[in-house]
């Protein structure tokens, strides 16, 4: 192995290659002629090596083994110029020198030199590379002229305007400004560059140079970034074919701009892996397609573009659905419905259902157009009608009977709640009289006395009406943008009737068990159904809503939060229509833990990936209504989605509410999970503030808390759950069978 040589080294191997020089008559042969001879030889074979630049030679001679036929000549010594003051000329000196094979001494051929002259150049730290042969007394010295590149001072990429940064770009270079370019490591650097695009995406992008290197240090490349010149959709069939069986191309359903709205890869944009990606997956989202194709194809005579080849199939929109279902609201039901989700190939989704079950009926048309064409915002439209007929559940418990229907009700001038109130069908002694035929002729019969026309069927709502909303992410103007925050709008329209079955009209009520075996109740036992007692109410709301969703899943979060408030402002219209505003929020946070680990994914091994979704959650919720309130839009309390120990509205029906909800939530084995919760609520003793106090009427306790446990089982359509829920720790338990968690 060879020691790098000092100045003082250099010299001794001169002399070294004197002494040799010398001792070779007594190897065979006369001095003077060898010597003749060599300097002969060496002008011949290197005489179009005078001042030969290494960028001229071929890659074949550099690699080429030396001819046995060339002639020999022996090197007396080297000596390398052109790195006088220098900065760093030691180091350049012993770059050049350690990158030959050619010593004093040493016998070399035409080849050999040119190779060492290659090799040279190749350590990049020269832009020229020159020798030139002298003869000596000694023998035959090389004069080995390089040319060092430059100081590196700056990097200018061409064209103007790419991805890059000059911030990306100093980061990369930051070591090497104001040293000498080495081409071997500006090749190291350049790779940098790309693989810095590789990371962003730009899979297509190519750095090519340097272009020029100019005296002062700033060195050229060009970037050539990979542009889309074209997007073209195809649409497919079921086989992947563009051309049908009789020729025909395949055309689709869906609209051009739909599928191009949802592409954020654009003609002239700079082709991004990951974008591209992010657009099938938009695409697959609109739930339009089962199937998306990508190609990509070089344009011809045009290097750094791409035509991008959507080949997309279509899926089957329309669908019939039907099912049998129980709800606390509407008891065992069943449903039947017709649904759209590509109507007029503009994605959007036209919806028929119609649902009958123990407690109501209801039919029901809505229209939603995802994406309001042309709307940078990505703004959603809703709209609905519908006619619906519902028991209430704010007249109606579990345990304590339901409001029954009375025809008609007139309450005597004076007298207190607790007075009795006569039923006119009866006859009745103490001289009240009875039966009568309408309240009138009761009335008229003695005005003192309160009486009702009492029905005994069950009260229906009979609702009639529509809306529409207006809704939309907070992203600025970029559609494309995931947006925390989203804001709603919108209005709402019905007519509401109290009625019987037989569509009776129906505008007071009576709780059922406050009906006396004697056909009497009291004033305060009879209540109006709708605002101002009357057969019809009409309801105009505008809604605004805003929330952020800071959850890591929608369906089964883990982590973050979610925030919501919203506010309905009804205004009046007429007698009968009240005015009044309902303000809800709530709050949810889930902490991720790893307390139970009964799943194996909880525990993997070396290699395995982590999956354990287990999390602590927490909610809160509260509401309050100020205004005219109709008893049947007051707050409901109990139930799946509130405390769920209670059945729907049997905790609470109040102007104002709270609640509150812990939940531990674990996995148990590949799509079980098992859940912990307790849940509490409050009316804030606001049941006697509704018109005609229904809660208090059947007797609904409006606090309480609810300890429970439960079952999840993880499908398509998000966790189903069996739960067990007790009242205030008592025998008292409720079983809940629904979708989706409670939060």
């Amino acid at each position: 192995m060879t020691r790098k040589p000092t100045v003082k080294s250099i010299q001794v191997l001169r002399r070294g290659a004197c002494l040799l020089a010398l001792a070779l008559p007594l190897v065979g042969g006369s001095a003077s002629s060898d010597s003749s001879n060599e300097k002969d030889n060496l002008k011949k074979s290197f005489s179009d090596l005078h001042s030969f630049e290494i960028a001229e030679s071929k890659e074949g001679d550099a690699t080429s083994d030396s001819d046995d036929s060339e002639p020999l000549v022996q090197i007396s010594e080297v000596v390398i110029k052109g790195l006088e003051g220098h900065p760093s000329q030691k180091r350049l000196e012993y770059a050049a020198y350690d990158a030959m094979s050619i010593r004093p001494g040493s016998k070399v051929t035409r080849s050999e030199v040119k190779n060492d002259l290659n090799s040279i150049y190749s350590t990049g730290w020269f832009s020229g590379v020159a020798i030139d042969p002298i003869n000596t007394p000694l023998g035959v010295q090389l004069l080995v002229r390089v040319e060092p590149n430059p100081s590196l001072t700056k990097i200018e990429i061409n064209p103007e305007g790419t991805k890059l940064t000059q911030e990306v770009i100093d980061n990369i270079f930051n070591f090497d400004y104001g040293k000498t370019l080495n081409l071997n490591v500006l090749q190291l650097r350049m790779k940098s560059l790309k693989d810095w695009y590789n990371k962003k995406g730009y899979s297509l992008a190519r750095i090519l140079g340097p272009n020029r290197v100019t005296a002062d240090g700033t060195v050229q490349l060009k970037v050539i970034e990979g542009t889309v010149q074209s997007v073209k959709i195809e649409f497919l069939d079921q086989e992947g074919n563009t051309v049908r069986e009789n020729g025909k191309p395949v055309k689709g359903k869906t609209r051009n701009w739909v599928i191009e709205r949802e592409l954020l890869t654009k003609p002239g944009s700079v082709f991004n892996r990951e974008v591209l990606e992010s657009d099938i997956k938009r695409l697959y989202g609109t739930s339009l397609f089962s199937d998306l194709k990508v190609t990509l194809n070089p344009v011809a005579g045009d290097p750094g573009k791409v035509i991008i080849v959507l080949g997309i199939t279509e899926q089957r929109t329309g669908s019939l659905t039907g099912g049998l279902g129980y709800s606390g609201a509407q008891g065992a039901f069943g449903s039947i419905g017709l649904q759209e989700s590509n109507l007029l190939g503009r994605s959007w989704t036209a919806d028929w259902n119609f649902t009958y079950g123990e407690y109501g009926a209801l039919v029901k048309l809505s229209l939603t157009d995802p994406w309001i064409k042309g709307d940078k915002f990505r703004t959603t439209f809703r709209t609905s009608v519908f006619i619906s007929r519902e028991v209430p559940q704010e007249f109606r418990s579990d345990d304590s009977g339901k409001f029954e229907g009375v025809k008609d009700y007139y309450q005597a001038p004076g007298s207190a709640g607790s007075a009795t109130v006569y039923d006119i069908g009866t006859a009745h002694g103490g001289g009240v009289g009875g039966p009568f035929s309408s309240i009138a002729t009761a009335k008229a019969s003695d005005s003192t006395i309160s009486w009702f026309d009492y029905a005994g069927d069950s009260i229906i709502l009979q609702k009639t009406g529509g809306g529409f909303s207006f809704s939309r992410p907070l992203n600025g103007g970029d559609p494309f943008k995931k947006a925390e925050w989203n804001v709603l709008a919108g209005m709402n329209f019905q007519k509401v009737e109290p009625i019987d079955y037989a569509s009776n009209k129906r505008p007071y009520g009576v709780v059922d068990n406050k009906y006396t075996s004697s056909n009497t109740s009291t004033n305060d036992d009879v209540i109006c159904v709708a605002f101002n007692c009357a057969t019809e109410n009409t309801l105009v709301s505008v809604r605004t809503a805003v929330n952020r969703n800071k959850l890591n899943d929608s369906r089964n979060p883990t982590s973050g939060n979610l925030f919501s408030l919203s506010t309905e402002q009804f205004v009046s219209v007429g007698e009968n229509s009240p005015t009044f505003n309902r303000l809800k929020t709530s709050y949810s946070y889930f902490i991720p833990i790893d307390w139970v680990k009964l799943h194996k994914g909880c525990r993997p091994k070396a290699g395995e990936k982590y999956e354990c979704p287990q999390t602590l959650g927490f909610q809160v919720k509260a509401g309050s209504i100020v205004g005219d309130l109709p008893p049947y839009e007051a707050f409901c309390l109990g139930g799946s989605k509130s405390v769920r120990g209670w059945a729907a509205c049997d905790l609470a029906v109040s102007r104002s509410f709270g609640e509150a909800s812990a939940e531990y939530r674990f996995p148990i084995w590949r799509m079980v999970s098992g859940s912990f919760f307790v849940d509490a609520g409050t009316d804030f003793s606001t049941q006697e503030n509704v018109p005609g106090k229904p809660g208090k009427l059947l007797e609904k306790e409006g606090s309480g808390f609810s300890p429970g446990a439960g079952l999840s089982f993880n499908t398509p359509v998000g966790p189903l759950r069996f739960e067990a829920a007790s009242k205030d720790f008592g025998d008292d338990w409720r079983y809940n069978l629904g979708f989706g968690w409670k939060f």
